[in-house]
């Protein structure tokens, strides 16, 4: 089998004060530049997990550019197909870390960004797919302008005439859906996405992506007050497939916030072929989830998941459903522990965290 993943979507530049510090308290002054994006993290962190991956995007024709590429290079991941343009720009999001009862806040400057202004057509689609087997998107390259949502529609529907298998990350971000200004954000969410998910196979979300973008609720669930109930999440997961048939499986991670640096982390798998759902992770048979009480990054923690789920989904000894949701929970896991977009873990990492290796007592 064949296992090139392909994403598709936008990187942008991430500018961040050093750990936990206010814009306020570091400007004008020294801010650190990563590069970052849903996308383009999950096939970074495919690589990094031992996979193959390539990166589909478009990018001003500059050095700026320029250092984007070299970057998912270094990864490992293959930038053949990304299409170098000498219009728009490089998009970026400004990054305040919140901790304890200060929330995190995310700054979008990417309006008019390159890959927001390339149609559709200027992406080779069939040679992108040519031995390809899987897919990636998410819901935020659509929602950053009508261009890149027709642009991610038509991908997902090559990809399938192509018998590419195709995952969506559901990702609302209600700070985006701003491009046709005769809906609400969340409105415009759920037409756009109830376009495209016909054409995927694998539905990616968090707690409340279901509720925004398809307006499925979990019931007894309050997210802003760190409350889930965890044994609703099969009944969404069955909605979701009884409003999109094609369907195969749906992976949901479920986090329980405290404060923003203190989160417990697991996910459900659920398999519509045998209508079960795996939860991960498990002590003694029971869903017990990882307890993470120092969040260092939580930016990325989705996607950190998806690849995780997708390159388990891809390796055969991985991807039986329990195996596959306890190894995409471990790596997201994981994840919160790294400074930036990418998830810097291997699968040897990951693997020794399934197995119970969780201590943080140094390795010697």
């Amino acid at each position: 089998m064949n296992n090139k993943i392909v994403t598709f979507g936008e990187v942008m530049g991430r500018f961040a004060p050093d750990e936990f510090l206010r814009f306020a308290q570091v400007m004008p002054g020294k801010l650190n530049l990563t590069f970052g994006g849903a996308e383009s993290n999950v096939a970074g962190s495919i690589t990094l997990l031992g996979g193959n991956a390539a990166f589909i995007s478009a990018l001003p024709k500059n050095a700026l550019g320029d250092a984007c590429v070299a970057f998912l290079r270094s990864l490992g991941v293959d930038t053949s197909g990304i299409v170098r343009s000498g219009k728009g720009r490089l998009g970026l999001y400004f990054l305040e870390t919140g901790a304890n009862q200060r929330p995190s806040n995310v700054i979008y400057d990417r309006e008019n960004s390159t890959v927001a202004i390339t149609p559709a057509e200027a992406y080779d689609w069939n040679k992108i797919f040519a031995g390809a087997s899987w897919f990636h998107i998410s819901g935020i390259t659509p929602a950053i302008s009508r261009t890149a949502a027709e642009a991610t529609l038509a991908a997902a529907k090559a990809a399938q005439e192509n018998n590419v298998t195709v995952s969506c990350d559901l990702n609302f971000r209600k700070k985006l859906w701003k491009w046709d200004s005769s809906l609400p954000a969340r409105e415009l969410a759920e037409k756009t996405m109830r376009g495209i998910l016909p054409y995927v196979d694998v539905v990616i979300a968090n707690e409340e992506d279901a509720s925004d973008v398809l307006g499925i609720h979990a019931a007894d669930t309050d997210v802003n007050s760190g409350k889930i109930a965890i044994d609703k999440y099969p009944q969404v997961a069955g909605k979701i497939v009884s409003q999109f048939p094609n369907v195969s499986k749906v992976a949901i991670t479920l986090r329980e916030s405290m404060s923003a640096s203190h989160n417990n982390w697991g996910a459900m798998l659920y398999d519509v072929k045998t209508e079960e759902a795996f939860f991960a992770p498990l002590k003694s048979g029971k869903y017990e989830p990882y307890e993470i009480k120092n969040i260092v990054d939580r930016v990325g923690g989705g996607d950190s998941f998806a690849a995780g789920l997708i390159f388990a989904l891809t390796t055969p000894e991985l991807s039986e459903n329990s195996k596959a949701i306890a190894f995409a929970v471990a790596a997201s896991c994981l994840a919160h522990s790294i400074t930036g977009d990418i998830n810097y873990s291997s699968r040897q990492e990951v693997e020794s965290l399934m197995g119970g290796s969780g201590s943080g007592r140094v390795v010697r």
